[in-house]
């Protein structure tokens, strides 16, 4: 031979280049404010509980420093209440995200 190829000679066909190519080709960047808002619509008390925690540690720790030893107190057990809602929320939409992808 000489080195070249013939016409009968082809180069191998890799069918796993050509169908990662495809998969890939179909596929789209996602942003980071379009995952967000896509989180957000699937279950929208994971943030709300966010917020509220983050409300309640925030009054808590403003009372704690004023002195207001009760609302201190008070506001500390809300931020663990908002907590627990919040850890059901994720619970509840993992939940809800296992049922939908084995249907």
């Amino acid at each position: 031979m000489s080195g070249r190829y013939d016409e009968s000679e082809k180069e191998p066909e890799f069918d796993w280049v050509q169908l990662h190519s495809e998969i890939h080709a179909q596929e789209y960047e996602e942003t980071t404010q379009q995952k967000f808002m896509r989180k957000l619509k699937d279950n929208p008390f994971v943030p709300i509980g966010c917020l509220m925690t983050f409300g309640a540690l925030s009054y808590g720790l403003w009372s704690f420093r004023k002195g207001e030893r009760q609302m201190s107190q008070y506001m500390m057990r809300a931020r663990v209440l908002a907590q627990g809602f919040t850890i059901v929320a994720l619970i509840v939409g993992i939940g809800i995200g296992a049922t939908r992808s084995s249907k």
